[in-house]
């Protein structure tokens, strides 16, 4: 169970997130990116399902453009 410290963090990272997301309100979603984006509270909370949290976005890196060469002309 969550502490009552815990609980303090979860509300004070979810009131940032939903603050930074131009909300008034803090909504599942923001408690979600709040929860899984903190790494304390990730393991405290790894197994737990928050209902219409939904998913952090992620992309692995392999399956990012490559970059192409040098943006900067070689010179002489």
């Amino acid at each position: 169970m969550l502490r009552l410290r815990e609980f303090a963090d979860v509300l004070e990272l979810a009131g940032n997130t939903a603050r930074d997301n131009k909300k008034t309100c803090i909504v599942p979603r923001c408690i979600q990116f709040a929860v899984r984006n903190d790494e304390e509270l990730s393991k405290l909370l790894g197994d737990v399902t928050i209902a219409n949290g939904g998913v952090v976005p992620n992309i692995h890196n392999i399956l990012l453009p490559k970059k192409s060469g040098p943006s900067k002309p070689q010179g002489d």
